[in-house]
């Protein structure tokens, strides 16, 4: 029985209103660094490639540039350290999250454990040009439809300087999920939940079906751009590959979730307010139509498929085999959620980083590409993880 989707709207709870003032903006950020900010590191310009040092460069939105990576699992403290998840922490009541994202906090969070950053020695420099919010106009060059986003450059105009100045041999790109309006998909999801008192999957499944054609041809472009830059340089196609990744659920089956959804916990306290059969339909339908559709893209540009579908299961907000942090319940990787919950009321953080891989999850990812780094450059794999162990029991099967 569901009694909770039965409450009179005059029962839904300040909490709840001001979730839907908030309207759950969730961005997805420019997708992951030694470089924490975008640009080069090491070789003095104009080194040309192979003669500078070698270097793994992120692109696109928020699941590769660190957003969330401010958090060590969830935890319903306020004050202080949050019980040690909060990493922007300084000291009393004061919280720098620049000491995680740097002069990109508040914009395109690029984490000090983004993807290419907790990736560990796979090159001499990392370079993480991804940024919160990006679509996939903002990877184009500008010189062919690429729009600059928040003060800076088209990523792939930014890649040039970055070609130019090392010997790049990896890039990881993660695109289309904002194109798509995950944003907006988590949003009416989770108001559906709350308000609405009705389900997401029917209407926000036709949505997709009627946006993903032509998303996937931009994700496409973008990786031809990626390519046209690194040609204009001097590379041979050969001489570097791109790894294009798909996206994790941050959100556990129905069966899985911790919290009932005939009441408010899945809201109050579990930060994940959405209805069963819409945490199915994102589990089981929506994020593996968008990994069938980008490894399709993958095979038809001759570019390495990282599956990531399955690396956050378990470990998802709210998940059954993970736990809240708490004075008892120390932050940890081995037990703690590995995405960041719904905060709208921002009383801890920003809204932005809600349901994006937090500290944890950001070093489950990194191992994930080290691990991809290491299978032939046309390889499709999917990186999953092993219950009850830290970001080192990542492990690769091939792709569905």
């Amino acid at each position: 029985m569901i009694g909770f989707r039965n409450v009179s709207k005059d029962r839904v709870p300040r909490r709840v209103r001001r979730l839907a003032c908030a309207a759950v903006t969730v961005p997805l950020a420019a997708g992951a660094l030694l470089a924490g900010g975008a640009g080069t590191a090491g070789a003095a310009p104009g080194s040309g490639p192979g003669t500078g040092p070698t270097a793994v460069v992120s692109m696109g939105d928020s699941y590769i540039s660190g957003e969330g990576g401010r958090w060590k699992g969830n935890s319903l403290t306020n004050t202080g350290s949050r019980n040690g998840t909060d990493r922007g922490w300084v000291s009393g009541s004061t919280y720098d999250p620049a000491r995680v994202y740097g002069t990109t906090a508040g914009g395109c969070h690029r984490s000090d454990s983004a993807e290419v950053r907790s990736a560990g020695p796979i090159a001499d420099v990392a370079v993480n040009l991804a940024c919160s919010g990006a679509v996939s106009q903002n990877v184009f060059r500008a010189s062919n439809g690429g729009v600059s986003y928040k003060g800076e450059a088209p990523q792939a105009d930014q890649l040039a300087a970055v070609a130019a100045s090392n010997n790049v041999k990896v890039i990881a790109l993660s695109i289309g999920g904002n194109d798509l309006g995950f944003a907006d998909i988590i949003k009416d999801c989770a108001l559906d939940f709350v308000i609405w008192n009705s389900y997401c999957y029917d209407d926000q499944q036709y949505g997709v079906d009627q946006k993903i054609d032509a998303v996937m041809a931009n994700v496409g472009k973008s990786v031809d751009e990626v390519r046209a830059v690194m040609r204009t340089a001097g590379y041979a196609d050969s001489s570097y590959r791109i790894v294009l990744q798909s996206y994790p659920s941050p959100i556990p089956r129905g069966a899985e979730n911790r919290y009932t959804q005939s009441d408010w916990s899945r809201l109050n306290t579990g930060g994940c307010p959405f209805w069963n059969r819409d945490s199915d339909w994102a589990r089981d339908s929506l994020v593996p139509q968008i990994a069938g559709r980008i490894k399709a893209v993958a095979a038809a540009k001759g570019v390495q498929f990282l599956d990531l579908r399955d690396m956050l299961q378990g470990r998802e907000v709210c998940a059954k085999a993970s736990k809240l942090v708490s004075s008892t319940v120390p932050a940890s990787a081995k037990t703690s959620e590995w995405a960041r919950w719904i905060d709208n009321n921002e009383s801890q953080g920003l809204i932005q980083e809600s349901m994006h891989p937090n500290h944890y999850g950001q070093l489950a990812a990194g191992r994930c590409l080290a691990l991809a780094v290491a299978q032939p450059a046309a390889s499709a794999t999917s990186c999953k993880n092993t219950a009850g162990g830290d970001h080192t029991g990542m492990f690769l099967t091939p792709a569905p």
